[in-house]
């Protein structure tokens, strides 16, 4: 199933794998698992199995088809580096990621332990963005895990934040993404969690993307950080944009 994303960093989605199981706070209302539960026991449909995980070497190739250069989520609806998927599979989404060079492929974990195992065994071309998932100061050392890597650029994503981050390690460190949760069970977000990453961020040089407020209704909160929208980008995206722009 390749999509147009309504993610607000990104461009597409890309899911050669769906399903996984929740493995920190963050994940106590999932956004993916509630739509893909809604279809389970449904015949034919991708997700009849529901949010149980499964591989789709069918749908490997599907970037090489797209020629027009996207920024491309990978695996929207699962974790990529999640114990269940062998290895070779993983290779050969990266094989495909390094092939599709005109793209910017963005990669999300909360599995930061794995991904530092299995990172000397990928290729990491400079068009894989790597990010963890971080919701709270328990999950820090998921950065750690990050920076260990051999990703050129290096991302995080600090939501859903559920409570302050006032020492961030943001050395090697290439762009935050902030938001707050959304829809049914929404957990707060505290202004000044935002504001004290916003400064962390300005004061290490490192873009800062607001995502949303969240809530239950999302879309009435907006996503307006003091009066305006934040939405800065990576350089290699910055860079990239500006070439496009010109032809």
């Amino acid at each position: 199933m390749a999509e147009i994303s309504t993610i607000e960093w990104t461009n597409s989605t890309w899911n050669p794998v769906t399903g996984c199981h929740k493995v920190s706070a963050g994940c106590a209302n999932c956004y993916a698992e509630r739509f893909a539960e809604r279809w389970r026991g449904v015949p034919g449909h991708p997700y009849e199995q529901g949010f149980d995980l499964r591989t789709w070497p069918d749908r490997l190739n599907l970037p090489l088809t797209w020629k027009e250069p996207r920024t491309i989520f990978v695996n929207s609806m699962s974790d990529l580096f999640h114990q269940d998927i062998p290895l070779k599979f993983l290779k050969q989404i990266f094989e495909v990621m390094n092939k599709a060079h005109w793209h910017q492929f963005q990669v999300l974990t909360k599995r930061a332990d794995r991904l530092e195992k299995l990172s000397p065994s990928l290729e990491w071309t400079p068009n894989i963005w790597m990010g963890v998932s971080v919701e709270s100061e328990k999950f820090i050392y998921r950065i750690r895990s990050l920076k260990k890597t051999r990703a050129k650029t290096k991302f995080l994503s600090l939501e859903p934040l559920l409570g302050p981050l006032p020492n961030l390690p943001l050395k090697g460190i290439h762009w935050a993404i902030v938001g707050g949760e959304s829809g049914p069970g929404a957990r707060p977000m505290e202004k000044e969690w935002v504001l004290d990453i916003q400064k962390q961020c300005r004061k290490a040089k490192v873009p800062f993307f607001f995502k949303q407020w969240g809530g239950v209704w999302k879309k009435k909160n907006g996503r307006e950080l003091n009066g305006r929208t934040w939405d800065q980008m990576p350089k290699s995206q910055q860079k990239k944009e500006s070439i496009l722009t010109k032809r």
